[in-house]
């Protein structure tokens, strides 16, 4: 896990809190401490997301600026922001208070109990994938068209690090010759995997962290076909998002982009390490 460049503790979120939300005062936890993000549970309903590197500081400002649009027509709860902080001399980015979904996140449960949430999960993705303006958020690493992935992807499997890298590579250059997206830019979430979404009761109750947010091409977001389910719910996936062929393999070669950098930079975080795998064995299952 990087390093964080700015210390946050309990004390610094009180601050915050109290200089720019005071009504929104309650007890405060530490609940996570990820790569780019801490979020600390603020009372019962809410919780609050800061930056702990420079390179996230623009995705807070992309989900400020969007997520609020998106709730109008997306039925799925996502994060839209309760208040956007600013900067202060105690802390130098904008950070955000969030509503707290109640739920378990979908990486925590076993692929075959995900199943029930393949329809919800296609929803939200139709909803999301509309035309994106010229100013939505650029993303060199999502959205793009596969070639422009390729040099990371064969540096990852020839790393030494993902078991079955032979017959990755070998489905990943025929995947190579997909024909690009030729349709608009649409919004995509940009990061589909398990840890960003949220069940409850089976089903879908919430889809998590926009920050790699852009418009592009929507297999990437359908990459969560073999990130998040097995074989039968992947079916019932496909059949609710009714996506052409082209773009069905296009998203099983993203799903090849996102496992392999999953699987190669998780030596730390058991979590991701198991969804890296997950989606590598889905996707030769389906080889």
């Amino acid at each position: 896990m990087p390093a964080a460049e700015v210390d946050i503790d309990e004390n610094l979120v009180a601050k915050l809190i109290e200089a720019q939300c005071p009504e929104l005062s309650d007890p405060l936890r530490l609940t996570a401490n990820g790569w780019d993000n801490a979020i600390y549970r603020l009372g019962d309903d809410l919780c609050v997301r800061l930056p702990r590197r420079q390179v996230a500081v623009q995705l807070v400002v992309n989900e400020q600026r969007w997520l609020p649009e998106f709730a109008s027509r997306i039925r799925t709860p996502i994060p839209v922001p309760v208040h956007s902080g600013r900067p202060t001399a105690g802390y130098p980015w904008p950070w955000s208070v969030l509503p707290w979904r109640a739920g378990t996140v979908a990486s925590e449960l076993p692929a075959a109990e995900r199943a029930s949430a393949a329809a919800g999960l296609a929803a939200f993705m139709t909803e999301l994938h509309v035309p994106a303006p010229p100013d939505a958020p650029p993303n060199p690493a999502r959205g793009v068209p596969l070639a422009n992935r390729a040099v990371d992807v064969e540096e990852r499997l020839a790393s030494g690090k993902i078991a079955g890298s032979e017959r990755l590579r070998t489905l990943w250059r025929q995947l190579l010759a997909t024909p690009r997206w030729d349709g608009p830019p649409l919004w995509l979430h940009g990061d589909p995997h398990p840890a960003n979404l949220l069940l409850s009761n089976g089903k879908l109750a919430a889809v998590l962290d926009f920050g790699d947010l852009t418009g592009g091409d929507p297999a990437t977001d359908l990459a969560a076909g073999w990130m998040v389910f097995d074989a039968p719910a992947r079916k019932v996936f496909r059949a609710a998002v009714e996506v052409d062929t082209d773009t069905w393999l296009r998203a099983k070669a993203w799903a090849i982009v996102i496992g392999t950098a999953v699987a190669v930079h998780s030596d730390d975080s058991p979590r991701m390490a198991a969804i890296g795998r997950h989606v590598l064995e889905q996707v030769l299952l389906d080889d």
